[in-house]
């Protein structure tokens, strides 16, 4: 069947399909033109870059007939057919295998995970096969494959379906680790991390995929494309920086403006890629406000929070005038009771503390303890 779709999508290319130009970094996206949310972003991105370039292919479970899980392959089966849209049976391990074997030989699939909880039966694949071929082959083999899919806790799914995996996946060589917050993000990161010629996992959030935002012409643009190892300051400020990825994002901009009223202003840093991490962005905000907080909601041990803090201690220590804080999920699998898994996730009022300890604000911790 792939021997198929490849003598398809090879025939007839001129060498500008071939060639495609990445990102402009020095573009700035600001006039917002209309709003979209990130289901539309995803699903406008896929449809953009399956039309220019045949090569690109999406499989996993329900994204054809039933139009995906999350609906954000709407309208692409009947757009483009079965043999580039293909609905897999239930075993992560089997189509995440045929899609590296996919990438191997050339073709550029696009995997998706009904939440990557599931991409634990694959991991095998995402791993030792996606992440390391290009180095065990002394760069004679590239893998431009994407795993994407639903990461994090979404709403009362209990503690198998709720597990953040963004550490995981970004503590392997290999890997470029991507996790969007708005639409913008996802569209531009989107089309990144198909083009791009290693493997891409790409981190998404089930309870961002009905929120809209607003989106420049330039967005909308077929050409548009962010660079794969930027973060985006979303808010500027100058006595605390915060960083945050994903949903993480919104609370953290939430928290900020409650700061502003206080008199504390906020800049908070969207991190967009996990891996590669923009250090020199972090590092150069925390040299600007003197100090940090780190926001995510995966496990406080070994996590993103910690590996951004010992690049700031390695980097930028001179600077810091109060402890790093670090904000992170509860370190217990994810309660299904609603009331316990509120308490396990981080929210804006935890945010808003941490950040007024930093800044000498409030009465620290210990000692109420």
């Amino acid at each position: 069947m792939l021997g198929i779709i490849r003598q398809k999508m090879t025939a007839g290319l001129s060498p500008a399909m071939r060639i495609r130009p990445v990102a402009s970094a020095l573009r700035s996206y600001s006039s917002a033109a209309k709003e979209i949310n990130v289901r539309e972003a995803l699903n406008s991105a896929l449809d953009e870059e399956m039309s220019a370039d045949p090569k690109v292919f999406l499989m996993g479970e329900e994204v054809g007939e039933y139009q995906g899980a999350y609906k954000i392959s709407k309208g692409l089966l009947d757009k483009y057919g079965p043999e580039r849209v293909l609905d897999t049976p239930i075993t992560e391990a089997g189509f995440t295998g045929i899609g590296v074997g996919a990438a191997y030989y050339g073709l550029k699939p696009v995997v998706e995970f009904m939440t990557f909880n599931f991409a634990m039966q694959a991991i095998d694949h995402i791993i030792n096969s996606a992440a390391k071929s290009n180095y065990m082959s002394a760069g004679q083999i590239n893998v431009p494959i994407v795993f994407r899919g639903p990461n994090g806790a979404a709403a009362g799914v209990g503690a198998q379906h709720s597990h953040c995996y963004a550490a995981w996946y970004a503590s392997c060589p290999g890997l470029k680790v991507l996790s969007p917050y708005s639409s913008e993000d996802a569209r531009g990161l989107l089309k990144a991390a198909i083009r791009d010629p290693d493997p891409v996992v790409f981190l998404e959030n089930e309870l961002l995929y009905g929120e809209s935002f607003p989106v420049s012409a330039e967005v909308l643009d077929s050409s548009f494309c962010l660079p794969i190892g930027k973060a985006k300051i979303e808010r500027e400020g100058k006595d605390v920086t915060i960083t945050a990825f994903s949903k993480m994002v919104g609370f953290s901009l939430k928290a900020a403006e409650i700061l502003a009223k206080e008199g504390i202003s906020a800049e908070v840093i969207n991190l967009r890629s996990i891996r590669p991490l923009d250090r020199a962005t972090i590092n150069a905000s925390v040299r600007k406000t003197n100090r940090l907080v780190t926001v995510e909601e995966g496990f406080p041990q070994h996590g993103v929070g910690a590996e951004i803090c010992a690049s700031v201690v390695e980097e930028s220590f001179g600077y810091l005038d109060a402890a790093v804080e670090r904000i992170a999920g509860a370190d217990v699998p994810m309660p299904y009771a609603a009331n316990l898994e509120r308490m396990a996730v981080p929210q804006v009022e935890d945010i808003v503390r941490a950040a007024k300890r930093a800044c000498y604000r409030s009465v620290p911790m210990a000692a109420v303890a």
